[in-house]
């Protein structure tokens, strides 16, 4: 049996679109996460957008954010923001209540976190 990517495994599109809103909404409403939704623009809609695309080809489905704007090059696009332990932190416990509100397979949703963690302790750009 060929191996699965995470994409294939969450469920595609639609499972990538509502780990996207479930992560944008918790940011938006929790007041323990102020810190990180002030580095962001009022409207969301731009940042969604620019997530899912990324997720989609992270994950191993279509290169979305490849298309469109080129190689992500997160670090360097995230230089300009404050980024220490506490920002890091934050966006992990968004991403942390998403997928468990999105991922039912454990085995994948630790695989995931792991992930995102690696990503998220890379993009850390302050003491």
């Amino acid at each position: 049996m060929p191996i699965q990517t995470h994409y294939e495994r969450i469920g595609g599109e639609a499972a990538i679109h509502q780990l996207v809103d479930l992560f944008y909404g918790h940011m938006d409403e929790l007041p323990e996460t102020y810190g990180i939704r002030k580095l962001h623009a009022e409207d969301l809609s731009g940042s969604r957008s620019k997530l899912f695309d990324f997720l989609s080809g992270w994950m191993g489905g279509p290169q979305l954010y490849t298309d469109k704007y080129g190689h992500p090059m997160l670090r360097r696009r995230h230089l300009s923001f404050a980024i220490g332990n506490s920002e890091r932190d934050q966006w992990m416990h968004c991403m942390q209540l998403a997928l468990n509100e999105t991922v039912a397979d454990e085995s994948l949703r630790v695989e995931l976190y792991q992930a995102f963690l690696k990503v998220a302790d890379h993009m850390r750009n302050r003491a």
